[in-house]
This record gives C-alpha cells, sequence and structure tokens, in this order.
C-alpha cells in the first residue's frame, strides 16, 4: 500500500466539523475533476429520475422543502429514547 499524503489518525483527532468540512472539501476536488466518475448514473437510475422529475412537474405542489423535511426527521430522532 503507498504512503498516504495525510496522517489519517492525526486527521481523526480533529474536531468533527472540522472531519466533515475536509470531508466535503475533497469530494468537491473529486467532482470538479471527474465529474463523470464521482457521479455515475446506471441506465435505471437514469430512468427512475426522469420518471421523478416527471412527477414532479405534473404535481409541483406535493413537494416539500428540504428544511421542512429535514426538522421532521430530526424531531423524530430526538423523540426516540
Amino acid at each position: 500500500m503507498a504512503k498516504r499524503a495525510v496522517d489519517l489518525d492525526q486527521l481523526k483527532q480533529l474536531p468533527v466539523t472540522e472531519r466533515l468540512q475536509l470531508v466535503e472539501d475533497l469530494w468537491d476536488s473529486i467532482a470538479d475533476e471527474a465529474p463523470d466518475a464521482a457521479f455515475p448514473v446506471s441506465p435505471e437510475l437514469a430512468a427512475e429520475l426522469t420518471q421523478r422529475l416527471a412527477e414532479h412537474r405534473a404535481n409541483p405542489d406535493a413537494a416539500r422543502p428540504w428544511t421542512d423535511v429535514r426538522a421532521e426527521i430530526l424531531a423524530r430522532g430526538q423523540s426516540k429514547p
């Protein structure tokens, strides 16, 4: 195995928020350099996305804002013992 350019153990010592930012930055760099490899779309997924887009266009009022969905999910998680 090749030597890593960074020390993973040191990265694990960073606060979670900083590690998440590093993950986001790394992912963005991959997506910028190789978008087709970063976001592969199989024929089945393409068909599903096309169907969902058609459904949305047929009834856009059925959609819910992400902020509402996220708040509902977080509230469900907090109500569990």
